[in-house]
């Protein structure tokens, strides 16, 4: 299915100096034309939405009628007070359709409300909208919706418009046209003249004849971690060395040489606001005599630009001052600056392990030494060296006594096997029996219960081998606190961190700042960025207010 095309309807309006009227008006009592009456109609609903835009504004056309300027004023006072009664659309295309049928050539509907009143008619009242309604023939038609043939006065104009007339007129429109397209580019650069050129003329010459030369000195250095052969299989092995290792510490001290104390240690050290405190400097970058700190901070921020760069672990630095041996003493004390912090970042770290360590190794020592003592004790105390080479000593005898026990007892069996026994001989043997019986009670009494005096050899031998295995022990762990303070001293020398400089600060000989040209240009960008947005906004609300 396919759609009609819409075409638009538009009304021309022409002045009598160049032809007659398109459609001129019926006499009084004739039949209007039906093809008339609906043209008009549909202009009267092109008038509800108001008479469409020429693209002249207000100005009269050049070849309008001309009317005095008495006349022009009540025309448009009585015209405004029409719009004012608030009437609706019907009533303005009723108020049309009555001025038609009396004869009157209105230029709009308003217009033929006030033509009807000045000739004493009320387009409003009900009779005189009746009287537009005329009966129905006999047929049951109406004569005047009959098509009519042309003839009489409801011919067209013959006024035809010659060549010469034409082009004066399409001149006249030319030169219209030229004048207000000249008036709007003029309006134009004027406007950018004063919102977008002056501005950058202003920028400009405050960067080229007010602005005060200064010089920027840079440096780079970076913050490193001592190399240790521990950790090879962890993740802290894999990053030791690297720029992940210490970026934590980059930053630190990024934000270190950045904050307030810094530029108050500056300020005490070199002198920081003294020197933006100088006359020769301009006035967007000098400091009061009774300026504040946070005065001075803001200048600070805006001297001292500092930057980390994630991927190589640099730390980039640029400070800036009115004079090139100023701007390099500023940078090396805050190189200085920055190395104290470093230094300051694992300190106490370091001292907490170290600590640590020293105060087990300490008391893992002292304690050796008590059971070294107690040892030492039991041996003066009990006169035993040692309790295994005693006890061993001891059942050396006992057995050999035994071995001798067993000879004699032998030897008695063998005297008494004899049958007249020798009896000084089995005598003999007896006592010995007898006494090396009583011997070997003595010794093993010494082994488990002691003489009155003495302590005995079990007990002895027990408390040695205590206090030993406890000395032993005290021992193992004085070598496990040695080797746990020699490992905390190693972690303390990796968790050591050191400022390494890349880049040394060397005072330049020219000046580095105000870039001139370039900060002129970027100047000029802004304001005409400023410009066309404010522009664009300003079309969008004009727009959108007129819809």
């Amino acid at each position: 299915m396919t759609t009609k095309p819409k075409g638009k309807k538009f009304r021309i309006r022409r002045s009598g100096s160049l032809a007659g009227p398109l459609n001129p008006t019926p006499e009084a009592g004739a039949d209007p034309d039906p093809q008339a009456s609906d043209a008009s109609a549909a202009q009267d609903d092109a008038n509800m939405f108001g008479a469409p835009e020429d693209g002249f504004g207000d100005e009269p056309f050049p070849t309008a009628s001309p009317e005095t300027k008495e006349q022009a004023e009540t025309v448009a006072q009585a015209l405004l007070a029409i719009k004012k009664e608030g009437l609706t659309g019907r009533q303005l295309r009723m108020a049309r359709r009555v001025a038609q049928k009396y004869g009157l050539e209105p230029k709009s509907d308003f217009d033929a409300i006030r033509l009807l009143r000045l000739k004493g008619v009320d387009p409003f009242q009900r009779a005189t909208m009746l009287e537009l309604v005329e009966p129905k023939g006999k047929g049951g038609k109406n004569p005047q919706n009959l098509i009519k043939t042309a003839g009489g006065d409801n011919l067209p104009s013959t006024q035809i418009m010659d060549a010469e007339t034409r082009g004066r007129e399409v001149a006249m429109i030319q030169r219209d046209i030229a004048r207000r397209r000249r008036r709007k580019t003029f309006l134009l650069f004027t406007r950018l003249a004063f919102f977008v050129f002056l501005p950058t003329f202003m920028v400009g010459y405050y960067y080229y004849n007010i602005a005060t030369p200064l010089y920027a000195t840079k440096s780079e250095f970076l913050i490193q971690q001592a190399d240790s052969g521990s950790g090879g299989g962890t993740l802290g092995g894999m990053f030791s060395g690297t720029g992940f290792a210490t970026s934590q510490d980059s930053i630190t001290v990024q934000s270190y040489l950045q904050s307030r104390e810094a530029m108050l240690r500056l300020d005490a050290d070199i002198g920081f606001k003294a020197h933006f405190n100088q006359d020769n400097i301009d006035p967007l970058r000098r400091l009061e005599p009774d300026s504040t700190n946070e005065a001075a901070y803001r200048l600070y921020k805006r001297s001292v630009k500092i930057g980390y760069d994630p991927t190589e672990g640099l730390v980039k630095m640029e400070v800036i001052a009115a004079d090139p041996m100023v701007s390099e003493q500023f940078s090396l004390a805050l190189i200085g600056y920055a190395e104290e912090q470093v230094d300051n970042l694992t300190q106490r770290l370091r001292g907490d392990q170290m600590k640590g360590s020293r105060q087990s190794y300490q008391d893992a020592e002292d304690k050796m030494l008590a059971a070294q003592n107690r040892v030492l004790q039991l041996q003066e105390r009990l006169g035993v060296i040692d309790a295994a080479s005693e006890t061993a000593a001891l059942m050396g005898q006992i057995t050999s006594f035994e071995t001798q026990l067993q000879e004699k007892g032998l030897q008695l069996q063998q005297l008494l096997d004899n049958s007249q026994p020798n009896q000084a001989r089995v005598d003999g043997a007896k006592g010995d029996i007898s006494r090396l019986k009583t011997l070997v009670a003595d010794l093993r009494a010494q082994l488990t219960q002691g003489g009155s005096n003495s302590t005995s050899l079990a007990r002895i031998s027990g408390e040695m081998r205590i206090a030993e295995i406890d000395l032993e022990t005290r021992q193992m762990m004085m070598q496990q606190a040695l080797q746990q303070l020699e490992t905390a001293r190693i972690e303390a020398n990796r968790q050591v961190r050191y400022l390494s400089l890349g880049v040394t600060p060397i005072a330049p000989d020219e000046a580095t700042y105000p870039r001139k040209f370039e900060n002129t240009v970027v100047a000029l960008l802004i304001f005409a960025g400023l410009y066309l947005m404010a522009s664009l906004t300003a079309s969008i609300l004009r727009e959108q207010v007129s819809a």
